[in-house]
């Protein structure tokens, strides 16, 4: 009897290790035909269609960038007016495009789309119309670095917005990232490259791990169109203003010791510093870039399909995938992790409105002081307090996650940033006092986008119908001229698949 159960047992054990063996088997000739490539990549292919050929789990995950349905208390993928959520930044961004303009980005599916529809870049009637310089669509697509190997860096950056929109319409995709014969992670984007060697490092030398965060900060970093570099003088050429270090003190010493500015701000006439987007920057001050976390350990986890373990190109926010962004190292609940996060965001945003709020008034005041008389001599420290103060304060919002991936050093930015605010407002009060004004200053009614932007004098109206009118002629003429180009590039199929 004995025997014969060690026989039944036996029997079961060898079937159970046969089925393993042809699951491993099935498993190992699935990777190996997986990939196997169905098109020869080109240099600078710039259409994320011809790569998803070769690695359709990938392009497929890719896609849903498209979706806009995730809104988080800070982020997500949903499109927000912020404009509309806190009209206090028409005023503070006045004089600037963002007064006029300023949508949370979606996707980077969108990216294109959203530079198109977007106020700041006008309504261009025409190649070389437009107020913005070239140099913008320089994260928006893998068409740029075909373009900045066709003409050159500085032609590329050289010009109007305009004058490359038929050339750049396919979003942010797998040649701004990866190898196409090796599809290793690379850099093509020259600014980075160049920030790493004015602080004296190599980047070539990063480990794979690093560029798991490094071809994000091609991007995700705070930048500015330097006009006066020798040789290449009038060209908006991109830098990022790391040459002192990446700390909002650094780069905040960089612009000021060679007297840059943004833009001058209409009512206060500040000289401005507008924080683009230093995620990188503030997330490598974070605990999880000190314990060796990449950006794209979050933001696009591995994930299992049909037995194949790739990286998730659904680029998002992790809270809207916390079981595989999160929970490999947290073994809290979901709602428990989300909850966490909400409450360091809850508490920075806290500050930060504080700190808008005094940077309002302080701009208010400083026109109330120009309109009383004061000279430049009186009111150079007042406006150099507020160019500091709105840089901290901007900084900190325009990070995007910052409030999370770095929570301590954005209360102390925020906070450095409120002591300096205030300290403006103690010169503003002592000024306008000198100057024969003891009262408070009368605050206009800018309770709603529409009020503010009346009240900064921006005509929406004429604004909205240039804009309209791109969209309608100028627009559909860049997209039929792009895909003529583009039915025409080859795409080398493999024979050999086919065997």
């Amino acid at each position: 009897m004995k025997n014969k159960v060690l026989f039944i047992v036996t029997l079961i054990v060898v079937f159970l290790l046969g089925l393993l063996a042809s699951s491993i088997v099935n498993r190992k000739s699935e990777a190996k035909y997986k990939y196997t490539p169905k098109v020869s990549i080109a240099e600078n292919e710039p259409r994320n269609a011809v790569w998803g050929e070769n690695f359709p789990q990938e392009y497929q995950s890719f896609l849903q960038t498209s979706d806009t349905s995730f809104a988080s208390f800070q982020g997500g993928s949903h499109m927000r007016d912020v404009l509309e959520e806190d009209p206090n930044l028409v005023i503070l961004f006045a004089g600037y495009g963002f007064s006029k303009d300023y949508n949370q980005g979606r996707g980077h599916a969108y990216a294109v789309e959203d530079i198109h529809n977007t106020l700041r870049t006008g309504g261009p009637k025409g190649k070389g119309d437009g107020p913005m310089p070239a140099t913008c669509w320089t994260c928006k697509s893998p068409d740029v670095p075909r373009l900045m190997n066709e003409k050159g860096i500085t032609e590329f950056y050289s010009g109007k917005w305009a004058d490359k929109g038929e050339e750049v319409v396919n979003p942010i995709g797998c040649a701004d990232c990866h190898n196409p014969k090796t599809m290793k992670l690379q850099i093509s984007r020259p600014a980075l490259v160049e920030a790493f060697e004015s602080m004296g490092k190599d980047i070539n030398q990063a480990t794979h791990n690093e560029m798991r965060s490094l071809v994000c900060a091609q991007c995700h970093v705070e930048y500015y169109f330097n006009k006066k570099l020798p040789g290449k003088e009038g060209t908006p050429y991109l830098v990022f203003p790391w040459k002192n270090g990446t700390t909002v003190e650094d780069m905040e010493k960089y612009y000021d010791d060679m007297e840059f500015a943004d833009w001058t701000h209409k009512l206060s006439k500040a000289p401005m510093l507008k924080a683009q987007h230093p995620g990188y920057e503030t997330f490598t001050t974070g605990v999880h870039a000190d314990r060796g976390v990449s950006c794209a350990d979050c933001h696009m986890p591995y994930k299992s399909e049909g037995g194949q373990k790739f990286t998730d190109h659904h680029i998002q926010s992790p809270l809207n995938n916390t079981s595989n962004a999160c929970q490999v190292c947290h073994r809290q609940e979901s709602n428990k992790l989300i909850a966490n996060v909400y409450e360091r965001q809850r508490k920075a945003t806290e500050n930060r409105l504080k700190l808008e709020g005094l940077l309002v008034k302080a701009h208010l005041e400083a026109k109330k002081c120009w309109e009383l008389g004061a000279s430049e001599e009186q009111m150079k420290p007042i406006l150099t307090d507020i160019r500091h103060g709105q840089w901290r304060w901007d900084y900190a919002a325009a990070a995007h996650g910052a409030s999370f991936h770095s929570p301590v050093e954005v209360g102390r930015i925020l906070g450095s940033g409120l002591v300096i605010a205030q300290e403006a407002r103690v010169k503003l009060a002592r000024l306008l006092a000198d100057l024969g004004h003891n009262q408070p200053i009368e605050m206009p009614d800018i309770s709603t986008k529409d009020k503010a932007q009346e009240y900064i004098g921006l005509d929406m109206e004429k604004l909205n119908k240039e804009k309209e009118e791109f969209k309608n002629n100028l627009l559909p003429k860049w997209l039929e001229e792009a895909k003529a180009r583009e039915d025409k590039m080859p795409i080398n199929t493999l024979s050999s698949v086919a065997k």
